[in-house]
């Protein structure tokens, strides 16, 4: 049966910011036969981006371990032995000369990454002062910092934040197996907060949890039915890190992790999706079907945290045999 007479073709187009998706309609796009899905995650993605463009980001750890949450897959959790040694919030002069190389690498937007349950006071005017300084270099700004209150959100916003983010991480069934240390409800209201001061929600999950394919579908779900959903959605492959608990996952299956990019794209036409941790376990084949499947961005960089990450001169090999090009970077 040709794709577009299949009795849920055009699902998709029904559905906006105003409307919602349910389960069952979410999951009848997820189970189509693999090449009408993809075929459908691309005809979507043509209708909103530029199909040969993908957006560079660099992720700078700004404050490394030492968190006092329990999430499972986190090697930076004070909670897990991981091995890894705790810091202090690193010194703006070198946030400001690790930015500058992610500029002259190509890179349009940079994220700043801190291990917290949410920030304190007294470290808001660094972080602030770290906004500032990226932004003068003319790149977009992201950082994750934990829970937000509406009031330090309102402050990130003023220091001119362009994105936050904050991954729900999985399905709010699921959620409670990965963490306990602080509820989904949570990760909502900070969502909430970023969204009411103006700054763009970064929000996506990690599949390869152990989670069921009912769970990475609600995941986008809950995503897709925020008031707006958000601007960049990254879609994180498990890197199972030994000392936590998640050390010995088993690996989610590479045609479910690029039926879940796809899913995303259909369900998010305007969001950037991101394919983000993970890469270094992903064939080069398996990166070219996420892209067609709608991935439009990519952390560049060796690590994210505290993870590895393809080196800089595989990910230009890779777009130069795709035909792929960097995103340009936005205007601000």
């Amino acid at each position: 049966m040709d794709a577009d007479l299949h009795p849920n073709a055009g699902l998709e187009s029904v559905h906006g910011a105003a409307s919602r998706w349910s389960l069952e309609d979410a999951r009848a796009i997820y189970e189509l036969p693999f090449n009408d899905l993809i075929f459908r995650a691309q005809t979507v993605h043509r209708r909103n981006f530029d199909p040969n463009r993908v957006q560079l980001s660099r992720l700078l750890s700004i404050k490394t371990g030492g968190c006092p949450e329990d999430c499972g897959y986190c090697s930076q959790s004070a909670r897990h032995e991981s091995g890894l040694t705790a810091t202090k919030l690193m010194d703006l002069r070198r946030v400001l000369v690790e930015a500058k190389k992610a500029r002259e690498a190509g890179a349009t937007r940079y994220c700043m990454g801190a291990a917290w349950r949410s920030p304190k006071d007294r470290d808001m005017d660094a972080v602030v002062a770290m906004i500032e300084g990226v932004k003068e270099l003319g790149m977009e700004t992201c950082m994750t910092l934990g829970m937000l209150d509406l009031g330090q959100a309102q402050r990130l916003k003023q220091a001119g934040l362009d994105y936050y983010n904050h991954n729900i991480d999985t399905s709010e069934r699921y959620y409670n197996e990965i963490i306990t240390t602080r509820t989904f409800a949570d990760r909502l209201d900070t969502l909430a907060n970023v969204r009411d001061s103006g700054i763009k929600v970064c929000c996506g999950g990690i599949v390869g949890m152990g989670e069921e394919k009912a769970d990475r579908v609600d995941m986008l779900v809950t995503l897709a039915n925020l008031p707006e959903p958000p601007d960049s959605v990254p879609i994180n492959m498990l890197i199972p890190i030994k000392g936590t608990p998640l050390g010995d996952a088993e690996p989610i299956e590479p045609i479910e992790f690029v039926r879940t990019i796809a899913l995303a794209r259909i369900m998010m036409p305007n969001a950037h999706v991101r394919l983000s941790a993970g890469r270094t376990a992903m064939s080069d084949e398996m990166q070219a079907l996420c892209f067609f499947a709608g991935a439009n961005s990519i952390f560049v960089g060796e690590t994210l945290l505290t993870a590895e990450n393809p080196e800089e001169d595989k990910d230009s090999a890779l777009f130069r045999r795709l035909g792929i090009q960097p995103m340009e970077r936005a205007a601000l």
